[in-house]
């Protein structure tokens, strides 16, 4: 092999490398920007199709007229965890909670960020079983905006709910969670939900 059949050699091999590189770093990029538009894409797809006993996102207004059930017990369950790409410690305070349906009661769940950065966090509440969502509402709740949690901060983050007495009669238990997501700036999240429902339409 001559010398300008060398050259011409790595010349190739050179241009196959950069190319080989350039599809490695979309692959990356590609996984890193489909990491932060799940959280907005689950969203979107629950409240269109009510998958997975998704909660409301939204807080609800307490009815006055309801009439506390005190003849009824219901337990609800509490549990949180947080997705990857989170370096949270998320969990509620207490494990469960016994309530009559038509009272308003107050539970908090605990977030540590063990990360050296501040980061910003999305949490997704979901109900089950999936036909006692329709009944469990949310007055307040940490989960009805971003939360961003400084380097090594701990916050208790409250919810105020009731369960309505229309919940199914066979329903005595039901479970609330959350799971935490890497979150986006406000913008940037409202553009992934506009994609996420353009894609769904």
């Amino acid at each position: 092999m001559n010398k300008e059949e060398v050259v011409s050699s790595r010349g190739l091999r050179s241009a196959h490398n950069s190319r080989l590189a350039w599809r490695l770093s979309l692959i990356v990029l590609a996984g890193l920007l489909f990491g932060f538009a799940i959280a907005p894409i689950y969203d979107v797809m629950c409240k269109r199709y009510g998958l997975n006993g998704r909660a409301d996102s939204v807080a609800t207004n307490f009815d006055k007229t309801i009439k506390i059930d005190k003849s009824r017990w219901v337990t609800i369950l509490f549990t949180g965890n947080t997705m990857p790409g989170l370096a949270w410690t998320f969990q509620p305070k207490q494990s469960s909670m016994r309530v009559h349906p038509g009272e308003i009661s107050l539970t908090s769940y605990t977030a540590k960020n063990n990360a050296n950065d501040s980061q910003l966090g999305v949490a997704v509440p979901s109900v089950t079983p999936e036909i006692a969502m329709l009944s469990f509402k949310k007055i307040e709740c940490f989960c009805f905006k971003q939360q961003t949690l400084k380097a090594g901060e701990t916050r208790e983050m409250p919810v105020m709910f009731y369960v309505r007495p229309d919940l199914p009669s066979d329903i005595n238990e039901l479970t609330l969670s959350y799971a935490f997501y890497n979150g986006l700036p406000s913008a940037d999240k409202a553009g992934l939900e506009a994609s996420a429902r353009n894609a769904l339409n």
